[in-house]
């Protein structure tokens, strides 16, 4: 999945828009509640080096809460690791390119029901 891809799908899921919200970074979005606002999901390109994976360049993620114990049954999979700029007991980050589709989906759920 990629981050238009992701975008279209909470957009038709949960009728949220990208909000960009940093000048100094003006590829990160946040993914909000209409109503009270709260995140539950944020899209950043980030290096590579900062999720422990080789080689150069930047990686498209997205952060989502997801409780404690559910966290544990995700850890480890393809793409899915420790948050990366949130709270690493509730949140992760799925790497884009390489998370399973259905896991990115079940966890943006997660999120988007845990943040209502």
């Amino acid at each position: 999945m990629n981050k238009s891809q992701l975008i279209k799908l909470v957009f038709e899921k949960y009728g949220a828009k990208p909000q960009y919200l940093w000048q100094k970074y003006p590829d990160y979005c946040v993914l909000r509640h209409g109503e009270k606002g709260k995140w539950f999901a944020v899209i950043m390109e980030i290096p590579k080096s900062k999720l422990g994976l080789s080689g150069e360049g930047t990686a498209v993620i997205a952060d989502v809460k997801c409780g404690p114990v559910l966290m544990g049954s995700y850890i480890g999979k393809k793409g899915v690791f420790p948050a990366y700029h949130m709270n690493k007991a509730h949140w992760l980050t799925l790497l884009l390119e390489s998370a399973d589709e259905e896991d990115i989906k079940e966890l943006l759920d997660v999120s988007f029901h845990l943040t209502e």
